[in-house]
């Protein structure tokens, strides 16, 4: 779409125009002779004005990059006539900052095609439509101005930046697909389990020599297989806690799009669900194509303002696989969220939950009101916290002071010591 404005004089018309007006008003001709030479200058211009004929699009570096990098946008602007001059400016959205002058100017020929080159530090994560460039053109005298604007928009998708994760949180249950994690029952694996007769059937391969020659038959040894699991990643998007720029939501967002890259790689299968608001879902998947979808659809989380009661049933029943291991990320701050957690794990699912906290801004001076309402903070989240350890489930605290590898850590220790709680 091009939209053009209606043509704008410049001062040396408005001058004029002050100048013949106020001859009239007060009969004096002194002041007609001081206007004469703008008005002769507006004449002259109006005789050589051509409308203007330009077009201006967007090239992207890269149509997809890392939140933190920086992409390389190139405006092209292609002239044919009645351009002198031009100010190019393209619009952008809060989260893209440019690193150089926007908007620019360029001095413009007939018929020439010209490229302005800009960088862009993509300051948060989140799917952008970068092309609206609108230019302002100045004839050759600087009387009169155009403007045009021009949408020719293209997607631009910032992916959020993972976080380090050395290590998983291992499923209770594993499913019957190969993968990296080693089953409880007994087949055909690799992982060394038990000794037991040998019986007809049994492959020599499995016979266990020593074994055998001790007892005098045949013994086989048995194995526990290789399988993946199933993971569906939680993320809260009823509320937000909000610090200035630093939202939990960015936090949440971040941990999911590395615990979906990290559990991709170990072959598990891997779904998505974001509460809140807008509900969205993506049944569980394997493979690059499943972390493409799953980003892109994080891409679109939001916060919506919505006093609808939902329940677990507004989620369709096969994005929760039965033993799927829940990883849930949730700043705590909605009752509907923590209720469907609750819910989530009297149905038996294998549910962590992830805490991603936000504390209160430390600047803020320390009163008696101030120290009051901390307090209360804290011991309404200790609450929350404790009906999740009463029904079993492990609550790690992520913040802006440690990593999501030490909440990981913290889920593991909570699950070595407790042992496997299932419902």
């Amino acid at each position: 779409m091009i939209r053009s404005a209606t043509p704008k004089l410049s001062a040396y018309a408005a001058l004029a125009a002050v100048g013949m007006l106020a001859a009239l008003a007060t009969g004096l001709p002194e002041l007609v002779a001081l206007a004469a030479p703008f008005a002769l200058f507006v004449a002259i211009g109006l005789v050589q004005l051509r409308r203007p004929q330009l077009d201006a699009h967007v090239i992207l570096g890269s149509e997809r990059v890392l939140e933190g990098d920086d992409v390389e946008v190139t405006i092209v602007v292609e002239v044919e006539t009645g351009v002198a001059r031009a100010e190019v400016l393209l619009e952008l959205p809060p989260d893209l900052v440019a690193q150089y002058d926007n908007p620019r100017v360029l001095h413009l020929e007939d018929g020439g095609q010209y490229e302005l080159r800009l960088s862009l530090s993509c300051a948060r994560w989140g799917a952008f439509r970068l092309g609206r460039v609108y230019v302002r053109t100045h004839d050759a005298f600087g009387l009169f101005r155009h403007e045009f604007a021009f949408d020719r928009r293209v997607p631009l998708k910032v992916y959020p930046r993972e976080e380090m994760l050395r290590t998983l949180l291992r499923p209770l249950d594993t499913q019957v697909f190969f993968g990296n994690y080693v089953a409880r029952e007994r087949g055909g694996g690799i992982e060394f389990a038990d000794l037991r007769p040998f019986v007809p059937g049994d492959r020599v391969r499995h016979v266990n020599w020593r074994a055998s020659a001790r007892r005098g038959e045949l013994w086989v040894n048995e194995h526990h297989p290789e399988r993946n699991a199933d993971v569906v990643v939680f993320v809260d998007s009823f509320a937000e806690g909000r610090r200035g720029r630093v939202s939990t939501l960015d936090f949440s967002v971040r941990a999911a799009a590395s615990l979906v890259a990290a559990y991709l790689r170990e072959k598990d299968r891997v779904g998505f669900v974001s509460f809140g608001g807008v509900l969205n879902w993506l049944l569980p998947g394997t493979g690059t194509i499943q972390l493409y979808r799953i980003v892109d659809a994080m891409l679109d989380t939001q916060i919506v303002l919505s006093y609808a009661w939902k329940a677990i049933d507004v989620i369709p029943p096969r994005t929760l696989p039965p033993h799927a291991l829940i990883v849930a990320l949730t700043p705590m701050l909605d009752e509907r969220s923590v209720n469907v957690l609750l819910d989530i794990r009297r149905r038996g699912f294998d549910l962590v939950v992830v805490e991603i906290s936000l504390e209160p801004d430390p600047s803020r001076p320390s009163d008696e009101l101030n120290v009051l309402a901390r307090r209360l903070w804290s011991l309404r989240r200790e609450a929350v916290r404790g009906r999740f350890e009463r029904a079993g489930v492990p609550v790690a605290v992520w913040d802006e002071g440690s990593s999501l590898l030490e909440a990981v850590e913290e889920v593991r220790a909570f699950r070595r010591l407790a042992g496997p709680v299932r419902a």
